[in-house]
C-alpha cells in the first residue's frame, strides 16, 4: 500500500523549506514513523540531508528532465517503503521553464502528478497580515493542486505571530506551526548551496536540534493528518535513467567528487552494474578491475593543489583512459582538463586528458536546464542520443582547446544549439549533469 505524501513548498527561495523539511522528517522519525524524503528539481545536495534525517534513501523528482515512467518508479519506490513521504520543493512553488503542462520543472507539477497536498512555508519577516495575501495567491494560482496548510517562518514575536495568523484566518488557511527567527536553525552554505551533508560538522546533532525546534512549534499530528494518498500512474517498467557506462564502474567519491543523482546510481545497479568507489583526494587510482571510470561533479576548486599533487591518481587515471572509457561531469570535467585556476588565481595542472582549461579566479554563475544531443558514441549512449540535464557552476572556461565537442546543447528558452564539453579518445566530459535519456 502506497504511503501518504506531502510537498513542502514556498512562494520563493530562501523561505526556509529545507530547514523545516529536515526538521519535520527527523521529528516524525523520532515518533516512530518510517519516513522517506524526495526533492523536486535538479538538486544533488538536499537528498543527502534527507537521507541523514530519515535514515532512508532519498531521490529527485524532476518533471522537466524525467520521463513519466521514471518519475512514477521513483515515487513508487519511496511510497512503498514508508508510512509518509515528505517531499521538498525547489525555488518557488510555481517557478518553472517553458514546457508542456505538467512537465515544466515546477514543484507544483509534482504535487499535481502524485496528488500530494502542499504545506506552504511562508517567510513572514517584514510583513504580517500581507502574508495571507501571498498565500492566497498560491492557493488560487493553479487549480491542479491543493494547499492544505501553512507554516510561518522567521516570526519575530508573539504579536507578530498573531497578526500573521490573522491574515491566514481571513483566507481560511490553517496555520500548522510558527517558527521563530533563529540563526542557530540555519544550516551552513557555500556557493552551490548547502555545505554537503557529509561535510556538515555535527550533522546529526543539528538535525536533532531542528527536530526539537519543529516539534515545539509545529502541530505534527495536523501535518500527518493533511498528508494525502499518493496517486501513482499505472506501473510501467522504467529503463535506467542513463545507460551504465560499464559493468564495473570506478566512481570517484570524496569531498571533491560527490554530485551524483541517486536515481542514476540506482538505475545502474538495477541494470547489473557494480559501482566501485575510489578517492582521488587520498591519491587513489581508478581500480584496475573496472571497465569504466566516472568523475562526478563536486568541489575540485577547493582541493585543486591537493589533486594536482595526487600523482598516483593522475597517472593511474591516464593509464586507465588508454584502454577504457572515462567521463567527467562539471567538476570531474575540469579535473580531466589541462589546468584549473583556483579562486586565488593560482594555476594547477590537472590530468590533461582533455585540453580544456577552467578558472575560478573570475566566477560567473551558469545555471539552468539543458538538452544535449551526443556528437559521437560514448559512455552515455550512441551518437544522436538526446539527454536532459542541468548546469550549475561558477567556473569559467579560459580555453576550450582543440578537442571535438561532447554534445550539442540547447536550453528550454529557445537557445540555438551550441557545442559543449569535449572528447578525445576514450575520454569525454562536460559541465552538463545528465539526468535522463529522452526520445530524440
Amino acid at each position: 500500500m502506497s504511503a501518504r505524501g506531502l510537498l513542502i513548498a514556498a512562494p520563493r527561495s530562501g523561505s526556509g523549506k529545507t530547514t523545516i523539511t529536515l526538521g519535520l522528517q527527523r521529528a516524525l522519525v523520532k515518533r516512530g514513523l518510517t519516513v522517506r524524503g524526495l526533492k523536486c528539481g535538479p538538486d544533488y545536495i538536499d537528498p543527502a540531508f534527507h537521507a541523514a534525517a530519515t535514515a532512508a534513501p532519498s531521490a529527485n523528482l524532476d518533471s522537466y528532465a524525467m520521463p513519466e515512467a521514471l518519475l512514477g518508479q521513483i515515487a513508487r519506490d519511496a511510497s512503498d517503503e514508508a508510512d509518509i513521504v515528505i517531499a521538498e520543493g525547489s525555488m518557488g512553488l510555481f517557478d518553472a521553464v517553458p514546457g508542456p503542462e505538467g512537465h515544466t520543472g515546477a514543484s507544483a507539477d509534482i504535487a499535481a502528478m502524485f496528488g500530494w497536498p502542499v504545506l506552504l512555508v511562508v517567510d513572514v519577516s517584514g510583513q504580517a497580515q500581507s502574508a495571507g495575501a501571498v498565500a492566497l495567491g498560491c492557493i488560487r494560482y493553479d487549480e491542479r493542486i491543493r494547499v492544505a496548510g501553512v507554516i510561518l517562518n522567521k516570526v519575530a514575536s508573539e504579536r507578530h505571530r498573531r497578526l500573521a495568523c490573522a491574515g491566514m484566518e481571513r483566507i481560511g488557511l490553517p496555520v500548522l506551526g510558527a517558527l521563530p527567527r533563529e540563526a542557530s536553525l540555519i544550516l551552513p552554505e557555500r556557493h552551490l548551496g548547502l555545505v554537503q551533508a557529509g561535510e556538515t560538522e555535527g550533522l546529526h546533532a543539528r538535525l536533532d536540534a531542528l527536530a526539537e525546534a519543529v516539534s515545539a512549534a509545529v502541530d505534527l499530528d495536523a501535518v500527518v493528518a493533511v498528508a494525502g494518498a499518493t496517486v501513482l500512474p499505472i506501473e510501467t517498467p522504467a529503463a535506467p535513467a542513463l545507460p551504465a557506462p560499464g559493468r564495473r564502474i570506478a566512481i570517484a567519491r570524496d569531498a571533491a567528487f560527490s554530485f551524483v543523482y541517486p536515481h542514476v546510481e540506482a538505475g545502474w545497479r538495477a541494470a547489473g552494474a557494480a559501482l566501485v568507489p575510489f578517492s582521488p583526494l587520498a591519491d587513489e587510482a581508478p581500480p584496475g578491475d573496472c571497465d569504466a571510470c566516472w568523475l562526478p561533479g563536486g568541489y575540485p576548486e577547493l582541493h585543486a593543489a591537493r589533486l594536482a599533487a595526487a600523482s598516483r591518481f593522475l597517472s593511474g587515471l591516464r593509464g586507465f583512459a588508454e584502454t577504457r572509457r572515462v567521463h567527467g561531469e562539471c567538476g570531474g570535467y575540469m579535473v580531466l582538463g589541462k589546468g584549473l585556476i583556483d579562486a586565488d588565481g593560482i594555476s594547477h595542472a590537472m590530468a590533461g586528458l582533455l585540453s580544456v582549461e577552467t578558472s575560478f579566479a573570475k566566477r560567473r554563475m551558469n545555471l539552468g536546464y539543458r538538452r544535449a544531443v551526443l556528437e559521437a558514441d560514448g559512455p552515455l549512449g550512441p551518437a544522436g542520443r538526446a539527454l536532459t540535464g542541468h548546469e550549475f557552476h561558477y567556473a569559467t572556461t579560459v580555453s576550450q582547446g582543440e578537442d571535438a565537442p561532447f554534445a550539442m546543447v540547447t536550453d528550454p528558452h529557445g537557445s540555438a544549439p551550441a557545442p559543449a564539453g569535449g572528447r578525445r579518445g576514450n575520454v569525454t566530459g562536460s559541465f552538463f549533469h545528465a539526468i535522463a535519456s529522452v526520445p530524440a
